[in-house]
């Protein structure tokens, strides 16, 4: 590693830095390529997001941390390939490996009486640009009228924010977010925890299923026998597919963590 590369952070000598590091070496990329340093929405991102990175080699992970335009998007999703079924009367796409993984982990489900369907129709899987910013709008747009109404935001500062580009938009949110004006649906955590940014959903990345029995503990131990985890906190019928073995999970840099009795794996950042 050259000296431009050496960690500099404590973050970045953390467990999945170090994972991260491997990971992408073996790709031929560095994380500077992946999320610049000097971007804090694209190194939040990582931080909340990033368990995709560290998948299996099967798995095809995004270049960037955010993407930025519909083409980009399209681009990427035509190189990793994607696999298509129908469930439940919504058309599914992932990635191939993904695809398999789910199919065998819903006929194991269903042989036990069980089942595995997409939440939310065919935006429980892949989704492009213009999703994650109608997602992203559903969100944005009703929090900032609340706190409008209820006098933490002046209305010129939201006529600013709604006309601003939407990663400046996201910049912003996660500042406010820091002085308690949350704009996750309920108004109480980050938006991150809520819908991702635009250009930033694992959904691109055709690595995460939101499935409707996600309160079933016996499903969750099917799914994670099959490569698929629940990654992002407070997400929960949210799954990542890493096509890993869980007792692999921490070598990959991530952590467990169990909130109301479902486990989350999510980059160790120290």
């Amino acid at each position: 590693m050259t000296k431009a590369n050496q960690p500099t952070t404590v973050s970045e000598m953390s467990p999945y830095y170090v994972a991260l590091r491997s990971a992408l070496q073996r790709r031929g990329r560095e994380i500077e390529q992946l999320c610049p340093p000097e971007d804090p929405v694209a190194r939040r991102v990582l931080h909340d997001y990033g368990a995709m990175f560290v998948g299996a080699e099967l798995v095809q992970p995004p270049p960037v941390c955010v993407f930025s335009s519909e083409e980009q998007v399209a681009d990427f999703q035509q190189a990793a390939g994607r696999a298509k079924t129908t469930i439940d009367g919504a058309a599914i796409e992932l990635q191939p490996a993904a695809m398999s993984a789910l199919l065998k982990a819903r006929a194991v489900a269903r042989a036990q009486g069980r089942d595995i369907t997409p939440r939310d129709g065919t935006e429980a899987a892949r989704r492009n640009f213009q999703d994650t910013v109608r997602l992203w709008n559903s969100r944005f747009l009703p929090a900032l009228d609340h706190w409008t109404r209820v006098g933490r935001l002046t209305s010129p500062q939201a006529d600013r924010l709604r006309v601003l580009p939407v990663r400046d938009q996201v910049a912003e949110v996660l500042g406010l977010e820091r002085d308690g004006i949350f704009f996750s649906k309920d108004l109480s955590k980050s938006v991150l925890y809520s819908i991702a940014a635009p250009g930033t959903s694992q959904h691109i990345a055709m690595l995460a299923f939101d499935a409707n029995e996600f309160l079933d503990p016996r499903v969750r131990e099917i799914l994670a026998a099959h490569g698929w985890f629940q990654t992002v906190l407070s997400d929960l019928p949210h799954f990542t597919f890493l096509g890993l073995n869980e007792d692999q999970l921490p070598e990959r840099g991530l952590k467990r963590i169990e909130v109301a009795g479902q486990v989350f794996w999510i980059p160790d950042v120290g």
